[in-house]
Formats: C-alpha cells, sequence, structure tokens
C-alpha cells in the first residue's frame, strides 16, 4: 500500500493499483493524481515488470473531485488540466500493457484514466461518460483526443456534447472496451489476461507497445519504417532465439527479457 488512497500490490510480474476512496467513488484529487504518476514512476523502472492493472475499489472513478474544480482560477485550470494529461500521457508510453479493470462508474476524468490505458476490460455493469459539458467544461485530461481516436470523432461527440453515459455493452459496441465480463469476474479477468501476456516475450511486448502508439502519429509509410526498425532490433537478442528455438524443438520458450 503506498497510500490510502492508493492500494499497490504486486505478484510476479504483474501489478494492481486500486483507488481507494470509495466514500467519493474514486474520485481525482490533486494528490491521488500526483501519487499515481509517482507510483508509474516509480513501476517504469522495474525490468521484472510484465503488466498493470488500474481498477478501484466499489467503483472504477467518478471523474475529478467537482469540490477542487470549482475553485480553480484559470491559471489553476491550466496547471490542474496539465497534471492529468501527464498522467493519462505516462500510462499511455507505459512500456508494458496497462489493463484497466472497469467496475462501475467511469466518468470525466476517470473514463479519460480508462482511455490512458492499452486494454479495457469492462463489468457488464459500468458506464462510461464524459459529462463535463454539463458543468459548462469539456474533458481536460484528454478525453477530447483519446476518444475520438477509439470512437471515432462522430461518436465521440456525440457522447462529449450530451454528456450522456455509455453502457458497458455500447462501449464494446464502438471499441471503448476489450471485453465484457461479470462484475464478480472482473479483477481474476484482468489478472488472467495480465498472466497471459506475462508468458510471452517482454522485449517483443514492449516494442509492439512501441509501434502502435508512436506509429498513429506518423503516415504510413514512416509508421512502416518503425516497424521494420522495431522488428530487426529483436533479432538481436536471446529472446528471438529462445522462441524460434522452441517452436522448432516443440517445447515451451523461457523467455527472460535480454
Amino acid at each position: 500500500m503506498s497510500s490510502s488512497s492508493i492500494l499497490f500490490e504486486q505478484t510476479g510480474g504483474v501489478a494492481l493499483i486500486r483507488l481507494n476512496r470509495p466514500e467519493k467513488l474514486n474520485a481525482l484529487s490533486r494528490e491521488i493524481i500526483r501519487e499515481l504518476s509517482e507510483k508509474f514512476l516509480q513501476l517504469e523502472g522495474d525490468d521484472e515488470l510484465r503488466a498493470v492493472i488500474l481498477t478501484g475499489e466499489s467503483a472504477f472513478c467518478a471523474g475529478t473531485d467537482i469540490s477542487e474544480l470549482a475553485k480553480l482560477s484559470e491559471s489553476d485550470a491550466t496547471e490542474a488540466s496539465g497534471l492529468g494529461q501527464k498522467l493519462c500521457d505516462q500510462i499511455e508510453a507505459f512500456p508494458v500493457p496497462v489493463i484497466a479493470a472497469v467496475n462501475g462508474i467511469a466518468a470525466g476524468g476517470g473514463c479519460e484514466l480508462a482511455l490512458a490505458c492499452h486494454l479495457r476490460i469492462a463489468s457488464s455493469e459500468a458506464t462510461f461518460s464524459l459529462p463535463e459539458t454539463k458543468l459548462g467544461l469539456i474533458p481536460a485530461y484528454g478525453g477530447t483526443q483519446r476518444l475520438a481516436r477509439e470512437a471515432g470523432p462522430s461518436r465521440a461527440l456525440e457522447i462529449m456534447l450530451t454528456g450522456k453515459s455509455v453502457t458497458a455493452a455500447e462501449a464494446l459496441e464502438i471499441g471503448l472496451v476489450n471485453r465484457l465480463v461479470n462484475p464478480a469476474d472482473l479483477l481474476s479477468e484482468a489478472k488472467s489476461l495480465a498472466n497471459e501476456i506475462s508468458q510471452l516475450a517482454p522485449l517483443a511486448i514492449r516494442a509492439c507497445l512501441k509501434a502502435v502508439r508512436l506509429g498513429l502519429e506518423l503516415s504510413l509509410e514512416d509508421g512502416l519504417a518503425l516497424e521494420t526498425e522495431l522488428f530487426a532490433s529483436l533479432f538481436a537478442t536471446e529472446d528471438v532465439r529462445e522462441g524460434t528455438s522452441a517452436f522448432l524443438e516443440k517445447r515451451s520458450p523461457v523467455f527472460k527479457g535480454k
């Protein structure tokens, strides 16, 4: 446990981070955003880490703490947006997969937090929304950009302009989540996915994340060049030799991340 607001545990190569402010539906205060950012920064240096699961106690996250928003000046708002965007950028650029296990409400900043994760598993009871227009605001932690990239600009605008909640089934249909599960099975499914990824070549997993993240900002030609560069670089690793040898020898590979 790193704080009363964030619970942390790690089993082998899989880390579990839980937001722990259930009385506020895990609303994001500045303090929690900073603590999350520090935790991801610490984990970035763990060479044994293979995946991270992000979830919340009782719910995922109801967004930014409105009591803090109500007090912001224009300059304060610039700082607050930058703080939230920094955290979401950290998650999106994290070198190993970050899996959001969305249990219940993911609204505002909570939805933006989920959007920053590489993979999203949702409880069948989960809901997603960016309701900032109901407060006279817009999403400020990257939601206007990431939701449009995930769901397309038209659907993203409908969600933002109406402030409506999207059900878990609708989220699956428009590509916001990878899979739906029964509420009781959410964490076990997230751990199963994390463990499945953990068995594969860690350097290849990191390269896939990098290729997709950076490639989305490039032309197709430059994205293909990046893919070739990353592909070729893996041939300097022991894992490629192990993986190909194991396949030819009809045995399970033992990857070392080297």
